[in-house]
């Protein structure tokens, strides 16, 4: 059994996976917009070019998502996106680089359970938790 999150944009999808596989490091597999569906007929023009499925892989890690219609769109909320990490300095440019237009829960700082631990949510709406946990 494999867990994956799928995250719901409001139109952003594609520029926010182009920013998560530069951050985190990965690769989009898969980019599709509602033109290249046998749903395009049933959408207005300006839908065309949204996303209705990606994909990212992030080593054995997969993340995907879409964009919804506004309609159909409602804000993120009741979770988080947890990404843990071994080395406090990509804990420390992940954080950053999502934090960017977003808003920071709690800075990304040391913890009695972590060297580096933020939580944030990024400009895309999506809640980020950064955790860089100590060594054993």
């Amino acid at each position: 059994m494999q867990l994956n999150p799928y995250l719901v944009f409001n139109g952003q999808c594609r520029e926010a996976f182009e920013l998560y596989e530069k951050t985190l490091g990965g690769k989009i597999e898969m980019m599709q917009t509602h033109a290249e569906t046998p749903m395009a007929g049933q959408l207005p023009p300006e839908w065309q070019e949204k996303i209705m499925h990606a994909q990212l892989a992030v080593g054995e890690e997969v993340l995907m998502g879409s964009d919804r219609p506004p309609q159909d769109y409602r804000k993120p909320e009741g979770f988080s996106v947890s990404v843990n990490l071994e080395d406090a300095a990509a804990a420390d440019r992940i954080f950053n680089s999502f934090a960017e237009g977003g808003t920071v829960q709690m800075a990304i700082q040391e913890t009695f359970w972590a060297t580096r631990f933020g939580m944030l949510t990024d400009r895309f709406g999506i809640p980020w938790i950064i955790n860089c946990s100590r060594p054993a």
